[in-house]
């Protein structure tokens, strides 16, 4: 079979409203994360040099703030922005009922 599918609110998150479906979708280098959050849900610093992962985000709903390398990048819906590997990132929400795709590679 050339795909795969699957509904992403069936995957088990693997943090509170972060579904990962790199394993549902048997995805061999591409991740996708689906995050569900509400004002005040706070990510972690962190940066994917070590496996030269670039990341995409993706607001469909509500408001969020990237900070990429301590500057600040204010999300509305329909906002997108790509992180450099080594840059570090974070992510906080500020409205409820938030909605983000992350998508990241090599």
């Amino acid at each position: 079979m050339g795909y795969d599918t699957t509904a992403y609110d069936d995957v088990e998150p693997r943090a509170p409203g972060m579904y990962f479906l790199r394993e549902a979708l048997d995805c061999e280098n591409l991740g996708v994360t689906v995050v569900e959050a509400d004002d005040g849900w706070e990510g972690m610093e962190h940066d994917h040099g070590d496996a030269d992962h670039e990341e995409v985000y993706v607001l469909l709903h509500g408001e969020a703030t990237l900070t990429v390398d301590g500057d600040d990048v204010d999300l509305a819906p329909g906002d997108a922005v790509r992180v450099d590997p080594g840059s570090t990132r974070d992510l906080a929400f500020s409205a409820d009922g938030s909605k983000m795709v992350i998508a990241g590679a090599p």
